[in-house]
């Protein structure tokens, strides 16, 4: 395995596609700073559902400006009332500048990292810094519906999460503002067709054929 002085990796991908198992995965490997882009949105949506502010930007621009990362990847983000709300979320361009000037800052402090979202190659990491190499993840709706299902400990019923999913993929490609797209030179990751060990070894693959 090589040893890297700068190495950014993009990974991009559907609802449970198997994106962030694999960018921990990687980042534990190759020794890289994960940031998790979704824990974020999360996190937005969390604090609206609680708080129920009026005016929501200024009440999350505040928010994120008094929290570190470390802090918010510790809470409990993965409820699917929070799921649910994420994606409409999400559409609102204000909240992706705030959310996106938070990923930046974490992002220009390390030159190791990995980030995973739905619009990483396309515009966090698409310039200054860029990506060295970016992954895209895709899993069909039946074995990504029942990896959420045992996630969230089977209190939700599996056709349900079907649609959900469903549903935040589709809202997630066609909204206006950055939406998920596969970039030009982004690999392919079919988590339906390959193991976990698999998944890992290819993506290991074509980061050591860096130079």
């Amino acid at each position: 395995m090589k040893k890297f002085k700068k190495l950014i990796i993009a990974c991009d991908g559907e609802s449970a596609s198997g994106k962030s198992t694999a960018a921990k995965a990687i980042s534990k490997k190759y020794n890289l700073v994960l940031v998790n882009s979704g824990l974020l949105y999360r996190y937005g949506s969390k604090l609206i559902l609680k708080h129920n502010p009026k005016k929501i930007n200024l009440f999350l621009n505040k928010q994120f400006k008094k929290i570190s990362y470390k802090k918010i990847i510790k809470q409990n983000l993965h409820s699917e009332k929070i799921s649910n709300h994420v994606a409409i979320l999400a559409k609102n361009k204000k909240i992706r500048q705030i959310i996106n000037r938070f990923q930046k800052k974490i992002i220009k402090k390390n030159n190791r990292i990995c980030v995973e979202g739905r619009d990483i190659a396309s515009k966090i990491l698409s310039k200054n810094p860029r990506y060295n190499l970016a992954f895209y993840f895709k899993c069909n709706l039946k074995t990504a519906s029942y990896r959420r299902w045992i996630d969230l400990k089977k209190n939700i019923p599996l056709n349900e999460i079907k649609k959900s999913l469903q549903k935040r993929t589709q809202m997630d490609k066609v909204r206006k503002n950055s939406p998920l797209i596969r970039v030009k030179d982004a690999i392919l990751i079919r988590t339906d067709k390959l193991s976990k060990k698999q998944v890992i070894n290819k993506m290991s693959n074509h980061i050591d054929r860096l130079n």
